[in-house]
């Protein structure tokens, strides 16, 4: 090659000022033609709004919220949206750190418990003048218990994404149908729900149980569902009230499921079972099982027939349970609030919401997709789940307190494991965490 080239310029000696002329040209002409393209790339990237929306999920929620975005996205060319997946564990902790070091998102999604301290840390952006000034928008559509969660002192800090009563006795109809039990209904009650879970519990000769009759883990139903309550205020807890006559023989009746009737597994006895509850239900393990409809996409791949119950009322017609959710906020610190406004509406929106009620992973906030054919009528089991459109307003939510999480982590579910593993009644262990349990109340930092 370098032979070729001493030819070369031999051959050509007189026009190489010429030639030295023209490679350079080449080159600056090039080295513009990049430049320019990056200047205009540039300038587009200039005219695009990024914004940041952190959230978690399944792998399954994670495409759903991901594409339901896309089309908006088309529609939208001045906004980007980039999703920053935050696992559960830690997402509160995460997100506030982020604030901190000046590295926040626009956009956080978060559940109706985790607002509590995001609302507390003074973290959220008030969204009330873009929702008073937003003809499109309109609040009145979602469900008035959930927008309450969402709002302190009159300022809405979030726009819901779904509601989710713990409101489900999920039900294997082949078992029922084999044992000759009625199926349950929504008007049941605490007696039913003992009596059908005695008959479908099933041993052996020697004792041991080859199925359970019933299983749950949403402890607050059996408080709430008896009268009793948590805290005196949700909204404003100064006491907490756990160990009131209403709340011991609740919690005590959820024990008794376990300890006394044995139609529920302990703690440790479905720890050495080894499987999950979804696993025990679809293998004729479990009977019933209580929780939220979040339970669906996972049931719905299993091959038998099942459906769902709302949680019974009490033996005096009292009917309670707790309840999750989450929304959209926009954070303080966003540089991009009306672009961040724009994408929590899409994320909100209908559109957004009918995608995750067809998955069954969620009970949309907009009452007008709860309702359609979209959720309440959807042909995918659950059959009966439009009773969670009822049930919404029979929930109550944790304590409104900065607290509570520590509270419930340090002394009511450690007072709880005793419970259910029948080595304290529900009177003694509460009225051991009470005065602990007050003193953090007190306590509003």
């Amino acid at each position: 090659m370098e032979n070729r080239l001493i030819a070369f310029n031999r051959s050509i000696r007189s026009i190489r000022s010429f030639g030295i002329c023209f490679l350079i040209v080449t080159f600056i002409l090039g080295v513009l033609g990049c430049n320019s393209g990056n200047i205009m790339e540039q300038q587009n990237l200039d005219d695009v709004t990024l914004v940041k929306v952190a959230f978690w999920g399944s792998p399954e929620e994670i495409e759903i919220i991901t594409e339901c975005i896309k089309d908006w996205e088309s529609s939208h060319p001045d906004i980007k949206v980039r999703f920053e997946h935050t696992p559960y564990g830690g997402y509160v902790s995460k997100i506030l750190t982020r604030i901190a070091g000046n590295a926040a998102p626009d956009v956080i999604c978060t559940e109706v418990n985790y607002f509590v301290t995001f609302a507390t840390e003074n973290v959220l952006f008030d969204l009330s003048e873009f929702i008073d000034n937003d003809t499109s928008f309109n609040l009145d559509d979602f469900f008035p218990e959930v927008v309450d969660r969402f709002t302190r002192e009159n300022k809405i800090y979030a726009i819901p994404r779904d509601t989710a009563p713990f409101a489900c006795v999920f039900y294997n109809k082949d078992i029922f149908d084999e044992a000759g039990v009625s199926y349950p209904t929504d008007d049941w009650t605490w007696d039913d729900l003992l009596d059908k879970a005695q008959a479908l519990t099933k041993k052996d000769e020697r004792g041991k149980v080859l199925r359970y009759g019933f299983y749950g883990w949403a402890w607050q139903n059996f408080i709430y569902g008896n009268g009793g309550s948590l805290v005196d205020d949700v909204k404003n807890p100064t006491v907490c009230t756990l160990d009131s006559p209403l709340s011991i023989e609740g919690l005590q009746f959820y024990s008794d499921l376990i300890n006394k009737y044995h139609v529920m597994p302990t703690p440790v006895a479905l720890t050495n079972l080894g499987m999950g509850v979804d696993y025990m239900f679809s293998n004729g393990r479990l009977a019933m099982f209580l929780s939220g409809i979040w339970e669906t996409p996972s049931l719905r791949n299993y091959d038998f027939r099942w459906d769902v119950a709302m949680f019974p009322k009490n033996n005096k017609g009292i009917r309670r349970f707790g309840t999750g959710g989450s929304g959209y906020a926009v954070l303080k610190s966003s540089q991009h609030k009306k672009e961040a406004w724009e994408v929590v509406k899409a994320l909100t929106s209908p559109q957004a919401q009918i995608k995750l009620a067809e998955m069954g992973l969620a009970q949309p906030a907009r009452r007008s997709i709860a309702e359609s054919s979209h959720f309440a009528t959807y042909p995918d089991p659950p059959r009966n789940k439009g009773m969670l459109n009822n049930a919404v307003k029979f929930a109550v939510y944790d304590p409104f307190h900065p607290n509570w999480r520590e509270i419930e982590a340090r002394y009511i579910i450690p007072a709880l494991d005793l419970v259910k593993n029948g080595k304290e009644t529900a009177e003694v262990a509460m009225k051991k965490v009470i005065h602990d349990v007050n003193l953090l109340l007190q306590k509003k930092e």
